[in-house]
Formats: structure tokens, C-alpha cells, sequence
């Protein structure tokens, strides 16, 4: 009877620990599309867990879908044949009410791919701490990209251009801003990149993308934008 009962214990736990992991498992899920045709691509679609990569898998397809495990933020590379490759950072907060993060990801053709004149390019996977201008190391593999479209393009000059939500203080999230544009600057100087071909631009919560009052239009809205002043 004591046997009967300490068994119907342990899979009862079981059977609960399955399900409070199943409850908090947030899924990824998307497709790969044509930025100029929005038609399928089939790509190569790398991730893995951030900092350490321990966790990581390799899909080929036009679709995907995968587990986010123990809320840890993900990065996501996708590779096809005549496009350029795209990466992005995927964080489980982001998640809905169904504990879901729905990301199509457009490809770029490649073939006489210019950055012209007045072109802006949003950082997507550029992270800050909360309410900071420290920026996350999780970002620096975003921004070694910049350094290398600068170091390709030797008379090329960006205009860095900050912007936060539009909640709370104005003049703080100006200042905030501009802090966070600053930082971007200072680490492109730091990997060698002139000063004098980087400019900065605060704009605050002045000119958001969305006026959803949610976090995720939230988190759309707190952006650092390149501007491409002269290739």
C-alpha cells in the first residue's frame, strides 16, 4: 500500500513538472520570404541560446518553428543563395498571451545591392539595459556588422539616430536618447571606425513607429536608426 502510494507521488510531480514546463515554454515559429516578392525562400536557419550557444539547431526550409527553453534569448541567422544572410535576436518577453513569437524574416537580394543615399537601416538586435545607454553584449554582433559595411565603404558617412518610447518624461527620454547614440558611436570608434564619419541625431519619443499602447510597440519604438548621409 506505502509502495501504491509513493508511486502515484512521483508521477503525479512528474506529471505536474511537465506541464508547469510546458505552461512557461515559449515557441518561435515563421517564414522565410522574398523582401521583394514576399514568396517563399528556403533557407538555411541557424540558432542557438545567448551567451553560450549550448543549446542550438539547424533547420532547412522556408519555415520554422522552435522552442525558446528556460526564457533564455535566442539569436537566429538565415542564409539562402543569392540573398544576404539576416540575424536577429529573439527574446522570450516578447512572447503573446499564447507563448508565442510570430517572426517572418525577408531576404534581401544581394545582386547589385547599393546603400544609397538617404537609406535607413533599423538595429534590430541592438540591446540596451533597461532605461540605460549600456548596451548589451548580446548586441556587439550586430554592431561588428556596421563596423565591417564601414570598413568596406571607406568615404561612407552614418548618421546615428536615437529614438525611445513615448512614455514618461520627455526631456529624459531626449537625453536618453542621445546617450544611447553616443554609446553606439563609442563603440564604433573603438573598432577603429573615424569619428568624423559618425553622426548623431536624438529625436526622443517624438517619432515612434507605433501608437499601440502595448510593450511590443513599445519595444518597436525604442530603436537606433543608421542613416546613410553619403556612400
Amino acid at each position: 500500500m506505502i509502495m501504491r502510494v509513493v508511486i502515484l507521488s512521483v508521477l503525479c510531480f512528474i506529471a505536474f513538472t511537465t506541464k508547469s514546463q510546458s505552461d512557461s515554454l515559449v515557441v518561435v515559429e515563421g517564414r522565410v520570404l522574398n523582401a521583394e516578392t514576399k514568396e517563399p525562400v528556403v533557407a538555411r536557419i541557424t540558432y542557438q541560446n545567448l551567451p553560450y550557444g549550448n543549446r542550438m539547431g539547424v533547420i532547412n526550409n522556408s519555415t520554422f518553428s522552435f522552442p525558446l527553453f528556460d526564457g533564455e534569448r535566442y539569436s537566429i541567422t538565415v542564409e539562402a543563395a543569392g540573398f544576404a544572410s539576416a540575424k536577429y535576436m529573439l527574446d522570450p518577453a516578447e512572447a503573446n498571451e499564447e507563448k508565442r513569437i510570430v517572426k517572418d524574416i525577408e531576404l534581401h537580394h544581394t545582386t547589385g545591392k547599393k546603400h544609397n543615399v538617404g537609406h535607413v537601416m533599423r538595429l534590430d538586435n541592438l540591446i540596451f539595459e533597461v532605461a540605460k545607454a549600456k548596451i548589451d553584449p548580446d548586441s556587439y554582433a550586430e554592431l561588428d556588422l556596421l563596423v565591417k559595411m564601414m570598413n568596406e565603404h571607406k568615404s561612407m558617412v552614418i548618421q546615428l539616430e536615437g529614438h525611445t518610447d513615448y512614455l514618461g518624461d520627455p526631456n529624459k527620454n531626449m537625453k536618453l536618447s542621445q546617450q544611447r547614440v553616443d554609446a553606439v558611436r563609442d563603440y564604433l570608434v573603438g573598432k577603429g571606425v573615424h569619428k568624423s564619419r559618425i553622426k548623431l541625431k536624438a529625436f526622443g519619443g517624438t517619432m515612434p513607429l507605433s501608437r499601440d499602447n502595448t510593450p511590443e510597440a513599445h519595444r518597436l519604438n525604442r530603436r537606433v536608426e543608421v542613416r546613410i548621409l553619403q556612400e
